[in-house]
């Protein structure tokens, strides 16, 4: 099957074509919406960050809202700032336009206010949305694609189901040159050195392990040693005895391929293959993440059932347990429970996730598309100050 997106000016490919309204700061976020809201495809990002932040969260704040101003599925940009915050609007505009797209900023201090901003901003708005919808899909491949790998409410049936399914399409990806983020640091621990023998040398290796210990170090300060215990609830009503054996599930939907790389959280990755991003186990801030770090596209398994969408990268959702689909199949896209049950493999079920990915590339909306779940959230390193 072919594929097709909108090829940008930086010779990157997306999957959608939205224009994105980003507020730099908190400040913002109320314009921004109330812009978005009132333009056809435009979408705001909550951004509840931007001030107020020690300069290594700010810098992350910074590179995430940077990440998702230039991710391929966004055709133009509005940032909104107040003009007072430590994340400029001016200098984060200034860096999203490094990929060539349209860029514009203003400033609520400048503009006189809130009502004077929003009639700036629909203008605006809505010439950007007008020439974003001349664009035409042209034919891609599937080395323009950054796949995102996400699992939340885990549950027995998703080490033994669904992630080895979605490992399969991470497999087959990489093997037909595009790339996969595999993500969420915590749920390595205990099964880390399985990845690490993957990496494709012992500075890749020493980085893996360097962020999972690094991981447990943050948790030990604060009291809490993860290893043999379990975080969630969900995780424990769902089956899972400890963290160890929730991330020997958890790495499955890595597939097999070599490591090529370990990326800090929203760092785009520096070539084609399988790359490990240090990320949070919590969801929103994981796909957040990658998202920022150019997946136009994330696969998410589920066994407890979430409805966790993204505001510009289609998510697929994928379970392995045939109870929660049946019960939650509004937001379950695939049914990878089937492989339990024993009327379908892995591999069968992994080649009708691929066949579903690129539909939703070509333009098919996923389950959370079409009920408008747009989760964002970025990780902060420390408290607000």
């Amino acid at each position: 099957m072919k594929l097709y997106g909108y090829i940008r000016e930086n010779h990157t490919a997306g999957i959608r074509n939205h224009l994105l309204i980003i507020p730099s700061s908190v400040c913002a976020s109320t314009i921004s919406s109330r812009i978005a809201d009132q333009v056809s495809g435009a979408i705001s990002l909550p951004n509840q960050h931007g001030c107020a932040q020690i300069r290594p969260d700010l810098d992350l704040t910074f590179r995430t809202l940077a990440g998702f101003g230039k991710n391929p599925n966004v055709g133009a940009v509005i940032v909104i700032g107040l003009g007072c915050e430590s994340l400029k609007a001016e200098e984060l505009a200034r860096e999203i336009s490094k990929s060539g797209k349209p860029v514009e900023f203003l400033e609520i201090q400048s503009c006189g206010g809130t009502l004077s901003t929003q009639e700036k901003g629909l203008r605006t708005a809505a010439l950007l949305s007008q020439t974003l919808s001349l664009a035409k899909r042209e034919q891609i491949s599937f080395g323009d694609i950054v796949l995102g790998l996400e699992c939340g409410g885990s549950d027995t049936t998703s080490g033994l189901a669904a992630n080895p399914a979605q490992g399969h399409v991470s497999d087959k990806l990489v093997d037909n040159g595009g790339t996969s983020l595999l993500s969420e640091t915590t749920e390595l621990i205990g099964a880390e050195h399985l990845l690490a023998k993957r990496a494709l040398n012992n500075t890749i290796s020493t980085r893996l392990m360097e962020i999972v210990e690094n991981c447990e170090r943050k948790a030990k300060s604060m009291g809490v040693d993860l290893r043999g215990s379990q975080p969630t609830p969900g995780n424990i009503a769902g089956g899972l005895s400890t963290i160890e054996e929730k991330s020997l599930g958890c790495i499955y939907k890595g597939g097999t391929q070599p490591l090529s790389g370990v990326l800090d959280y929203s760092e785009p990755p520096s070539a084609k293959g399988l790359y490990m991003m240090d990320t949070p186990g919590q969801d929103i801030e994981s796909i957040t993440g990658m998202v920022a770090g150019g997946a136009q596209i994330v696969l998410f398994t589920t066994g407890r059932g979430t409805p966790t969408g993204c505001p510009i990268a289609p998510v697929i959702k994928i379970t392995g347990n045939p109870g929660t689909y049946r019960i939650m199949e509004e937001n379950i896209d695939i049914n990878a429970g089937t492989i339990i049950e024993g009327s379908e493999t892995i591999q069968k079920v992994g080649e009708r996730i691929w066949l579903e990915m690129i539909e939703v590339i070509n333009g098919k909306l996923t389950k959370s598309e079409s009920l408008l779940h747009r989760e964002f959230g970025i990780h902060k390193l420390t408290s607000t100050l």
